[in-house]
């Protein structure tokens, strides 16, 4: 870890404190609409090249995080390892690394793969570098979660690193959760169904 990192890691809990403050927004499905594209039909390119159908998700849920190596919360790679570790099977957890906020995230394909194995252990599969804001190159499973026309409700686009996707064994998105939120906190555990 640089300077940098170590010093974030260190400021990580009062930088959530101070959002739980000012009060952590998230969206749920109200309706039961499904998706209008469907969600299986999607595939993405791992930071080490291989691709990945969304196909093998079918009956699991899904936590899709927009993540970066160099973020106030990047600590909260640590809660999604442990998150992943203990529902393996149950939960499928895709990590997608962005630039987009402010120059968070400069590292490569390699290094940030490294970055995540050597200082929180994640096994939880890289998405190659993306863009995830609305914008020209959006990756595409970005454009799916941030377009209600393909995903039945949903906008919102990332605000920030750390902002949380849930889709449900059905292929449907149903919460949208911001950065600070705890992987491991009460909220998404409730969102994925799984014990507190």
């Amino acid at each position: 870890m640089t300077i940098r990192q170590t010093l974030l890691k260190w400021t990580y809990p009062f930088l959530t404190f101070y959002s739980r403050l000012r009060g952590i927004q998230s969206r749920t499905s109200t309706s039961a609409k499904p998706a209008l594209v469907p969600f299986y039909e999607l595939s993405v390119l791992l930071n080490n090249g291989t691709s990945y159908s969304f196909s093998a998700l079918k009956n699991k849920k899904v936590l899709i995080v927009n993540t970066a190596s160099d973020c106030g919360y990047t600590n909260q790679y640590d809660g999604l390892q442990k998150l992943y570790e203990l529902h393996r099977g149950k939960l499928e957890l895709i990590a997608f690394p962005s630039n987009d906020f402010k120059e968070q995230e400069k590292l490569n394909d390699n290094e940030i793969a490294s970055f995540c194995k050597i200082n929180f252990g994640v096994t939880f599969p890289l998405v190659k570098k993306s863009v995830v804001k609305k914008s020209t190159g959006q990756n595409e499973v970005f454009q799916w979660l941030t377009d209600k026309n393909k995903n039945g409700w949903n906008n919102r686009p990332p605000s920030w690193n750390f902002c949380k996707y849930i889709i449900d064994e059905k292929g449907n998105l149903t919460h949208f959760f911001e950065a600070a939120e705890e992987p491991s906190g009460k909220k998404i555990k409730l969102a994925l169904g799984l014990q507190l």
